[in-house]
């Protein structure tokens, strides 16, 4: 920690302007949060590779926090708030209605003004500071900026082996609570907006309404338990064959970090992610047509009950493209008939029918995506 700590402090001063006691403070939090995640987790523990971790993870949280820092204040606040905005945008509709852009926004300014306060009390706890703490400095004020970032995207388990964000079931139970009127009262004043001739003020961004209509563009997905199921075989699959790197970078992009927070975390340069990038997607091709199979295409519903989710033309075509005795097994799949019987049937032994069936399921799986 004494190692870690330093080496945090020391890069706080070279890279901003604030005061060693700033840098000594931040320095040190980052580091007992670190300690503490990698104390509690499991599966860093097993790994056999805590210092890693811990040097990865501090580095992590030291660039979040410079991120926001080299933004300022302003443009830091912005930035976070556009980023939490667009996440639970479509999740906040009170009390089932259909409500306008502009009427979200206000709700979504109400809800993120109490946000804001609770991350102030989590931060205040997690980091042992007194519960009159306030962020005086930039450089405080980015730490708690990164810290509020982190704590809005940490993923809640909930039962069924589902999870979702922090913030999306605060916004969700926000959301529940608006009386119908409220709703109504928020959709007309949105609509006239300031009378006399005032001039409304603004209350986004260019960039921030982008984001949010980006992701309404869909209908809202509910949590899948299948999709749950799938995570958690593929980490036992790849945890199995000793790819702990794999495991790691599919760890981190289920985060949603962009490329060069994985880089920095994983320190890898460009190419050595590329590499693992590229053995990734290699385990995961065959995870999905032949480890696991039929618990990825019952998840994508592309299961043999659904033609292996191809449309009538695909499945004309998969026909087309495939040898008879190809056909034949597809035809017996679909039947019901049992694995080993098709491949008696067929005249294969076990590992030529699973060659076969792999490469079926590579053949519709090329369709179906192109």
């Amino acid at each position: 920690m004494e190692a870690l700590n330093k080496q945090l402090y020391q890069e706080l001063r070279t890279a901003t302007k604030a005061t060693d006691k700033d840098c000594h403070g931040v320095a040190a939090r980052f580091s007992e949060e670190v300690i503490r995640i990698c104390s509690e987790s499991q599966r860093i523990q097993d790994s056999g590779e805590v210092e890693i971790w811990m040097q990865n993870l501090g580095r992590h949280r030291l660039q979040q926090c410079l991120r926001y820092y080299d933004l300022g204040s302003h443009q830091g606040r912005v930035e976070l708030h556009s980023s939490l905005s667009a996440i639970i945008y479509r999740y906040m509709t009170p009390s089932q209605m259909r409500t306008s852009y502009q009427a979200r926004l206000n709700l979504i300014e109400d809800f993120l003004q109490g946000f804001y306060v609770e991350s102030l009390s989590a931060f205040r706890r997690e980091a042992q500071l007194e519960s009159t703490y306030q962020p005086r400095t930039l450089l405080q004020l980015a730490e708690y900026m990164a810290f509020t970032e982190r704590y809005g995207k940490r993923r809640i388990p909930l039962p069924g082996r589902r999870s979702q964000q922090l913030i999306i079931l605060r916004a969700q139970t926000f959301s529940k609570q608006q009386p119908p009127e409220m709703a109504i009262d928020i959709e007309q004043a949105a609509e006239h907006g300031g009378g006399d001739g005032e001039e409304r003020p603004a209350t986004s961004h260019q960039r921030v309404r982008a984001e949010m209509m980006a992701q309404t563009q869909a209908e809202e997905i509910p949590e899948d338990p299948l999709r749950e199921r799938v995570i958690e075989e593929l980490m036992v699959y790849l945890k199995e064959r000793d790819q702990e790197d794999c495991a790691s970078y599919f760890t981190l992009r289920l985060l949603d970090l962009p490329t060069h927070e994985i880089e920095d975390i994983l320190k890898l340069t460009p190419r050595q992610r590329d590499y693992l990038q590229q053995r990734f997607k290699y385990h995961l091709i065959r995870f999905a047509l032949s480890h696991q199979w039929q618990l990825v295409h019952e998840w994508l519903e592309a299961d043999v009950e659904h033609n292996l989710g191809l449309t009538p033309q695909q499945w004309d075509d998969l026909n087309e493209a495939i040898t008879q005795k190809q056909s034949r097994l597809l035809a017996m799949k679909q039947s019901g008939a049992a694995d080993g019987e098709i491949a008696k049937t067929l005249g294969l032994t076990p590992t030529q029918y699973q060659k076969q069936w792999s490469k079926l399921l590579g053949r519709a799986w090329e369709i179906r995506n192109h």
